[in-house]
């Protein structure tokens, strides 16, 4: 009875050396690396195996009968490999020399060895078996206590008799029914580990998709306020748009209709007058109408460039008598500088290319009211990009464009200020179409402008 008193003293210590080793592991190695949190773990088991032994009940000077299988029985369910169930078993063996070199501790250390063997084979056959947890325990725990009793009566210095009839009948079964209450224990304290472990888990989840909702909203409230905002340029492009196409359309109507209705009365230089007037109608008409086709065909990818050798001297004859009568009714100086060094020909699309220039010139005469405008052309090298460049500036002195409309200017149907397409007409599709074009001739358009001192696009093309 004595024996069965001391077991049950000596796994309550047990039971509260493990409550302490949880608190160590919560507090101290929970937040540390994988490898060390694992080996922490089996020093854990080890030291407990020593903490049973440190209280265990001395039946000689030498000999300690105590609770030391209980970590091990915890290694062969809690870890999945082998090797370190032995590495428990022999360090809770050697912790046995603590208490001193005797044949007892001797025959400790060879018991628990052969245990952490036991255990190990243990630790693989469970891994293989589809049991429940109170079956898999029953048999580990009947199986290791049998082992035990065999080593003790096969290694230890008491005489055989004396163990089977005096502590074996005492000290086995209460030894499988502690070990059996701390395994359940064990098992429920796990569970509440796993749960722990779970909703800690769906927290952060929850967590996590909250956050990813709230950026979710975010993104959809932008781009409300873009198709908001695209959709208001839109309404405000179709408004100008059908006064851009009425005017014209209204001219060519009006005095086609004049000259059909008085041809007979009207004079001829009055009515090549008219004819000259239709035939500019006429031609506003077609280039709003190329340029809503030409913004079509580059979203649609379907504009074809054409690539072939351009003499630079060409340039200034493209566009030089196109504005010099804009120059003169608008009474501003209008300059076209060519830098030495230019290569003879670049290779590009030469109808594009003038396209661009035309509405790059376009739009600085058209918002340029005193001043000069000028298109300047030379060679340059970009720090950020590989090669040489061909740069056709177009600078002007009118009234340039604010910080912040710097970029939605370039976009389709947007000009710098809402009223100016009032005050100044125009669609709106010049500096969108330009800046695609510059692309799929392999280049881009780079604006410096400050509001009321003028402008300069740069539409930069490769050399080579």
């Amino acid at each position: 009875m004595e024996f069965s008193k001391m077991f049950v003293q000596n796994m309550a210590v047990l039971v509260t050396c493990a409550y302490i080793a949880n608190l160590i592991y919560k507090y101290a190695i929970y937040r540390t690396s994988g490898i060390i949190k694992y080996i922490c773990s089996v020093l854990l088991l080890i030291a407990g195996g020593w903490t049973a032994m440190m209280f265990g009940f001395r039946l000689t000077e030498d000999v300690i009968f105590d609770m030391r299988l209980v970590p091990l029985l915890i290694a062969i369910f809690v870890y999945s490999r082998p090797p370190v169930v032995l590495v428990v078993g022999v360090g809770i063996g050697l912790t046995r020399f603590a208490f001193g070199w005797s044949e007892a501790a001797v025959a400790g250390f060879i018991n628990l060895s052969i245990l952490g063997a036991a255990g190990a084979l243990l630790n693989v056959w469970l891994r293989r078996v589809d049991w429940t947890f109170a079956k898999r325990a029953a048999l580990v725990i009947v199986l290791m206590n049998l082992l035990n009793c065999i080593n003790i009566m096969i290694f230890g210095v008491m005489p055989d008799g004396y163990y089977l009839t005096h502590i074996v009948p005492y000290a086995l079964p209460t030894s499988i029914l502690l070990c059996g209450l701390f395994a359940f224990i064990l098992r429920d304290f796990q569970k509440d580990q796993q749960r722990a472990i779970a909703l800690k888990e769906a927290n952060r989840l929850l967590h996590q998709q909250t956050e990813e909702l709230g950026k979710n909203k975010i993104v959809l409230e932008d781009r409300a306020k873009q198709l908001l905002l695209a959709s208001q340029y839109k309404s405000e492009f179709l408004a100008n748009m059908s006064h851009e196409l009425r005017t014209p359309l209204n001219s060519i109507i009006n005095l086609a209709q004049f000259i059909s209705e008085s041809a007979e009365d009207t004079p001829s230089e009055e009515m090549a007058r008219y004819g000259q007037l239709i035939f500019h109608s006429g031609e506003d008409l077609l280039k709003i109408i190329n340029d809503i086709l030409d913004l079509s065909k580059v979203e649609a990818g379907k504009l074809e460039i054409v690539n072939e050798d351009i003499s630079l001297v060409e340039v200034a004859g493209w566009v030089g008598p196109y504005f010099e009568l804009t120059a003169e009714r608008k009474r501003l100086a209008f300059d076209i500088r060519m830098e030495e060094g230019l290569p003879d020909t670049i290779h590009s699309d030469p109808q594009r290319l003038q396209q661009i220039l035309r509405n790059l010139l376009a739009n600085a005469f058209k918002f340029t009211e005193t001043g000069k405008v000028e298109l300047h052309v030379y060679k340059a090298e970009e720090p950020q990009l590989k090669g040489e460049w061909i740069v056709f500036a177009v600078r002007d002195t009118g009234i340039g464009i604010a910080a912040d409309k710097h970029f939605t200017i370039f976009e389709a149907f947007q000009q710098a200020d809402s009223t100016i397409s009032k005050k100044y007409g125009g669609t709106g599709l010049g500096l969108s179409i330009s800046r695609d074009l510059s692309r799929l001739l392999g280049g881009f358009i780079r604006m410096e402008s400050t509001e009321g001192k003028g402008s300069t696009f740069s539409l930069f093309l490769p050399l080579s």
